[in-house]
């Protein structure tokens, strides 16, 4: 019985998953490493952690599922997008710490681009907002700090990879550097609609070309995993940044199909298949994850802090032991008590792009205690994608009928059900919330006849609860008016 095999990198921990032919996970690994925080702002990754972790994490997975490795039919990867790695082509050694996708080291240089006459074509050709979020303005800042990179990089001797393609890289050994469309189009270096690398934009970043990986497909054979690391050579044949993997996961081929998910961020998407989305309220065009050579495009909101601010309240705050005890501890009181926490940690994304902004905790009094304050905090996540799905739904004219959602912080029951309170929306949660994961053996499965097609994967997709709205409008548009007085709090004036 053939397997396949996802390797899922994310942002704090890299897993691995295998699953049957039924799209049934048998195997789930996890291990964890470690952001590092050098400067207010700043976020950085060491890149052969994550290349250790994440080839811990798909032994282990092997090893829980005694499955020969000879079996695997297939491997597929999603990644943390934007995540920037510039390595030596010859030692296979980083030239400088990964740079994070949450990292606002570049934010300067971004806000002057964007006020330049260079902002249209930037953001016509890409579908995005300038924003250091983006790839291009960290690989400019490694060649700009590293002695002699920018030479290295006209020269080849230095290559560019977000996750997906760092991993491809090392487990070749080298003998492929390729990305997929919907990591390409995270970079701010990719034509939207050509998908190509456009030497406009990379004259604009001072990025060369000789130092980017091959576009190619989400979907089919880029190459084997060299079969030293698992015992077998095994074929790669998936490729997807984790937010396009998420939605195929949740079996959103087809246009109108949306999802968010609750990682260490937070992520809507809505497929709108061959049209490519322009969106008039700041939210980005991006390719999501096709079956075939036919381009496919997806309306995308990104919130920075999602997920995390629970890692906070535990890490830093001490508020609570396990990310569980949150939703115990915010059902201890029957509201807020007019306290709102806004995580603006890194600034603000979507629909605001203020990266100047800065957390704030509003509306304490005398009686506020630790269960308002945690309270507060994990209704932030659903405020911060009712504000995505309300953008989301402005720039279709379409409202979105019901949420499906995934991701770790998807299973807090106490989350889910503020998030449809909100929303005044049905939320949906698939009976496997690993979707990112499962995502990712979809598009390899598929490449290499695991699966037959898009209908018998969407076949699999489950139900495990479905959130119903409670709250009243009266209550919901006074809630959501609360939230929005603490955002002007947190943002930098205009």
């Amino acid at each position: 019985m053939p397997f396949v095999l996802s390797l899922d990198e994310g942002t704090t921990s890299a897993r691995a998953a295998l699953y049957n032919p039924q799209g049934e996970r048998v195997a789930l690994q996890s291990m964890p490493f470690a952001c590092v925080y050098p400067h207010p702002g700043w976020v950085e990754q060491d890149a052969l952690a994550i290349w250790e972790a994440q080839l811990s994490a798909a032994r282990a997975a092997l090893t829980e599922s005694a499955s020969a490795p000879a079996g695997i039919a297939a491997c597929g990867i999603t990644n943390q997008r934007e995540t920037t790695v510039v390595w030596n082509r010859k030692t296979g050694v980083p030239i400088a710490p990964a740079i994070v996708w949450q990292c606002r080291r570049t934010a300067d240089f971004c806000r002057e681009l964007a006020r330049s006459s260079q902002a249209p074509v930037v953001e016509s050709k890409t579908g995005l907002v300038i924003d250091a979020y983006f790839s291009a303005s960290k690989i400019r800042w490694i060649l700009d700090h590293v002695p002699d990179a920018h030479k290295m990089a006209r020269d080849g001797e230095i290559l560019f990879g977000n996750i997906d393609t760092w991993l491809i890289w090392k487990l070749t050994n080298g003998a492929v550097h390729v990305t997929d469309y919907s990591n390409a189009s995270r970079t701010m270096l990719m034509d939207l609609e050509t998908g190509e690398w456009s030497p406009g934009l990379l004259s604009i970043f001072g990025v060369p070309q000789a130092m980017l990986p091959k576009i190619v497909p989400s979907s089919g054979r880029t190459g084997h995993i060299s079969p030293e690391y698992f015992g077998a050579e095994i074929p790669l044949s998936g490729i997807a940044g984790d937010q396009q993997a998420a939605l195929a996961g949740q079996a959103c081929f087809r246009a109108g199909l949306s999802k968010n998910t609750y990682g260490t961020g937070c992520f809507a998407l809505t497929h709108t298949g061959a049209a490519v989305p322009r969106s008039r309220n700041r939210l980005l065009g991006t390719r999501a994850a096709s079956l075939t050579a036919a381009p496919q495009f997806a309306l995308e909101g990104s919130v920075f802090i999602g997920g995390a601010v629970i890692q906070w309240l535990r890490d830093e705050l001490g508020f609570v032991k396990t990310a569980a005890e949150s939703e115990i501890l915010a059902a201890s009181v029957p509201d807020a008590g007019g306290v709102h926490v806004v995580p603006a940690f890194v600034g603000l994304g979507a629909p605001w792009w203020d990266s100047a902004a800065r957390g704030v905790i509003s509306g304490l009094t005398r009686n506020s205690g630790k269960a308002h304050i945690v309270r507060a905090a994990l209704e932030s996540i659903a405020f911060q994608s009712r504000d995505l799905i309300d953008a989301m739904e402005t720039d279709s004219g379409e409202p979105i009928q019901e949420l499906r959602v995934d991701g770790g912080a998807a299973v807090n029951n106490f989350l889910m059900q503020f998030q449809a309170d909100i929303l005044g929306k049905p939320v949906i949660r698939p009976a496997d919330t690993e979707t990112t994961a499962l995502g990712a053996a979809y598009l390899a499965g598929l490449a290499e006849g695991v699966w037959k097609d898009a209908a018998e994967v969407e076949s699999f997709w489950r139900v495990e609860r479905r959130f119903e709205p409670n709250m009243n409008e009266n209550e919901r548009t006074s809630r959501i008016a609360g939230w929005r007085t603490a955002i002007a709090r947190a943002r930098t004036p205009q």
